[in-house]
């Protein structure tokens, strides 16, 4: 990272394991908000790096994510990977309208209900891994698949899919300048697949989340096809992205803290909420994701930010404010649960949050009961990791039992 004119230069690149990004922890040290460029996009932005000021900048109606729209605003990914139709850039009250709906199929009843299912599905997958045997790439038999065959498979997607709808995702998710072309293909795919879909369980209602989000009502109002075909690809992209991620990075810290993985064979009960300990400390994700734009002149955590002035937000700075987590470098299963932002927070928050942890839940909790004596297979130094994409897990975790 250089200087210049007080503006950073941020490819937010680093992926060193689960290692903070040094460039962001020089940024939340700093006493005031930074100005940051980013490798794509046409404008620099502001960052904010605290707890209580990324909650403000996420609940403030004078900074807008709609606004980003028609703008090349700054970014990670040489293709924008939100559609311009997505929940993730409506503001209120449209989203609140939206996620009020759809969050009706995800409510803990109706996620308790499906986790039979997301048992299943990780029991087949474990049941192959056991068959073909030690050593086992635990994320091509576990964490990639499962959240992947969960979201899918919920969505009433037909498994004959499934492949090309991965592709299409993670071709979304490539950082490299030449994927543009085939990232808004993808995107285009993944958007006219939806819409079909939609169009099937309007007239052909099943036991999926379509329908489930389809049949939602707040009064008269219900999702039209067009929310509804967006937000199956919010949710399969998300669905897949972050779960998969977490669920590596989950087990690798487990795998290679003996004391973290004692902690939770000696107290099982204790597992959600080392899941939340562990989701706080996670940097789970390279740099920044969606702006917001400055409607009006604000102040903010000591500066003075001007209309038009792109501001991005760090939830991973944020989950390591020590203002509100003490120690906060430290990753502690005794930490006494404080909400993080690791899905977000405001109006922008995962809907999907009790799937989310359902399948981290079982993830983890059947893979440990079924290889009780699980163990990294390699050096942990030899676990190679993603550097293409904005994510951060390890891209084969050879495991031996």
């Amino acid at each position: 990272m250089t200087a210049d004119n007080e503006k950073s230069i941020c490819p937010f690149d680093f992926s060193e394991a689960l290692e903070f990004d040094p460039v962001l922890a020089d940024l939340m040290d700093r006493d005031t908000p930074a100005r940051i460029r980013l490798p794509y996009g046409d404008a620099d932005a502001w960052l904010i790096t605290g707890f209580d000021a990324v909650k403000q900048v996420t609940t403030d109606h004078r900074l807008s994510r709609a606004a980003i729209i028609g703008h090349d605003y700054p970014r990670l990914t040489p293709e924008p990977i939100v559609s311009p139709e997505s929940i993730n850039v409506m503001d209120p009250p449209h989203s609140s309208r939206v996620r009020q709906l759809a969050s009706q199929a995800f409510t803990q009843q109706q996620v308790d209900g499906m986790r039979s299912r997301i048992i299943w599905l990780a029991d087949v997958l474990l049941d192959r891994m056991e068959e073909d045997g030690s050593p086992a790439d635990l994320v091509q038999y576990l964490s990639d698949p499962l959240p992947q065959h969960t979201i899918l498979d919920l969505l009433g997607v037909e498994q004959e899919d499934w492949p090309q709808m991965q592709e299409s995702v993670r071709q979304l998710l490539v950082v490299g300048a030449g994927n543009k072309e085939a990232a808004a293909s993808a995107k285009a795919d993944l958007t006219a697949y939806f819409a079909k879909l939609v169009e099937q369980r309007r007239s052909s209602p099943g036991k999926d989340l379509i329908s489930a989000m389809a049949a939602a009502r707040d009064g008269e109002d219900q999702l039209d096809d067009r929310e509804l075909a967006v937000m199956a690809l919010t949710l399969t992209l998300s669905g897949q992205d972050t779960a998969t991620c977490q669920i590596s990075d989950i087990a690798y810290l487990l795998l290679t803290r003996p004391e973290l993985m004692e902690h939770v064979r000696r107290r099982p009960e204790s597992l959600t909420d080392v899941l939340q300990e562990m989701l706080r400390h996670i940097p789970f994700r390279k740099g920044v994701g969606i702006p917001r734009v400055a409607l009006e002149d604000v102040e903010l955590d000591g500066v003075q930010i001007r209309a038009g002035d792109f501001v991005h937000v760090s939830y991973l700075t944020a989950n390591r404010d020590p203002k509100r987590f003490p120690d906060s470098h430290v990753l502690d299963p005794d930490r006494p649960y404080q909400p993080h932002m690791t899905f977000g927070w405001g109006g922008h928050r995962c809907i999907a949050v009790p799937l989310a942890m359902a399948e981290m839940e079982v993830a983890i909790g059947r893979l440990l009961k079924r290889f009780p004596g699980l163990r990294l297979a390699v050096p942990p130094e030899e676990v190679r990791w993603d550097t293409e994409t904005i994510r951060r897990f390890p891209l084969e975790l050879p495991v031996a039992w």
